[in-house]
């Protein structure tokens, strides 16, 4: 009995990692490692690569696809900048020189549509420094902004962070000027959390209004809790309904961005803001609002599929299903799972302590080094084998 429990911890303990080791692959999950996404033209949210080997020159930007970063890169300079919207790979295009892509040869000298920042060439948030910084003694969280996809430390974001689901930086929210007053009502401003001062009046008409809106406020399907960030959901998509336009056409509703204005309930318009579930839903999409989005360049915010949590959904979905490494172990006998999942956390534990110990001497993890961890870890093995350890 009480090695039967054993078993079933052992084997708990690993679902749970293998949650968490869900939420590390959704991000490449989403993209095709075997094909380059060039010929699927700009691609709606994939994961990105720079390589510094190829294109180190700052003025000349270049991302490449997972694909490529694994088939025709193998070997260089190649650092993550997690996912981008509408991006078109430039594997073996004019930036790269004489560099020729092995998967997709014939490609356009330019990707003109493609946005560049910073981050190809290595550097992140208004600081402008690596990550990670060598130099940075602090021991800070970066967080995304979910429109100019631009990483920031914690500390420049020049407000309190919020355990909420999307970010979006200062520059940003003042590029698009009427998120502000989004915010005072979707988002949570530090003297609302001090004061609690809206009076109940205009609360209540806030509240009202949301309720008349045609607004689905059913709760979503899914959810995924990354490890160090809040439970974040998944709103659904908008209906044909949702998406109707203001008094004076057919079927319309009142513009939701002119009903907030008329509750005269501000916030403090500086620094980045931290957005609840669901909040894109909430934003007005009648034709005025529809063309303030446009000229400000954040159309994408009426999309409830151009988030990143919706990308790393369908990354779940698709190749790995909800337990990837459950189900790897499901054609296997108690002790086959319970070998393996030794196998895992002996592994685990071999890998974190090289990696600490390289910390620990300020050296860094060459090859060399874990391929010799790898024979050590297969020697144990084999000898556990010749005496009769199972």
């Amino acid at each position: 009995m009480a090695a039967t429990k054993a078993v079933d911890s052992q084997l708990d303990d690993f679902l749970e990692n293998g949650e968490e080791l869900e939420q590390i692959f959704c991000v490449l999950a989403g993209s095709d490692s075997e094909n380059c996404s060039y010929s699927r033209g700009y691609v709606k949210r994939q994961a990105v690569f720079a390589c510094n080997t190829c294109t180190p020159d700052a003025s000349q930007p270049a991302g490449i696809c997972l694909a490529c970063a694994n088939k025709c890169h193998d070997g260089h300079d190649i650092f993550e900048l997690y996912t981008k919207r509408n991006f078109r790979c430039d594997c073996g295009n004019s930036k790269f020189g004489d560099f020729q892509c092995k998967l997709t040869p014939a490609k356009d000298e330019e990707n003109s549509k493609n946005l560049y920042n910073h981050n190809f060439s290595g550097r992140y948030c208004s600081c402008d420094r690596p990550f990670p910084d060598k130099e940075d003694k602090v021991n800070d969280e970066m967080i995304q902004c979910v429109i100019c996809e631009d990483w920031f430390h914690t500390r420049h974001l020049r407000c309190e962070v919020e355990e909420l689901d999307e970010m979006v930086c200062e520059d940003c929210m003042n590029k698009a000027p009427f998120l502000w007053t989004y915010a005072a009502h979707l988002s949570v401003s530090p003297e609302q959390k001090e004061h609690k001062d809206e009076p109940v009046e205009e609360a209540k008409k806030k509240e009202d209004f949301l309720e008349s809106s045609e607004i689905s406020h059913e709760e979503p399907s899914t959810s995924l809790e990354q490890k160090g960030t809040p439970t974040r959901s998944f709103p659904r998509k908008r209906s044909h309904g949702d998406m109707t336009d203001c008094p004076g056409e057919t079927n319309a509703v009142a513009c939701k961005l002119k009903h907030f204005q008329s509750l005269h309930v501000s916030r403090c318009q500086q620094g980045a803001v931290f957005w609840p579930s669901s909040w894109r839903s909430l934003l007005c999409t009648c034709t005025s609002c529809k063309r303030a989005y446009v000229a400000a360049q954040v159309h994408f915010l009426m999309d409830l599929s151009d988030s990143l949590l919706a990308y790393e959904r369908r990354g779940l979905d698709k190749p790995f299903g909800k337990h990837p490494l459950m189900t790897l172990t499901s054609s296997m006998d108690r002790v086959q799972q319970l070998e393996f999942i030794y196998g895992c956390n002996e592994m685990a534990t071999a890998v974190t302590a090289l990696f600490h110990k390289c910390a620990g001497e300020n050296k860094e993890v060459t090859a060399e080094a874990v391929y010799e961890l790898f024979q050590a870890l297969q020697a144990k093995k084999q000898r556990n084998v010749n005496t009769g350890y199972q």
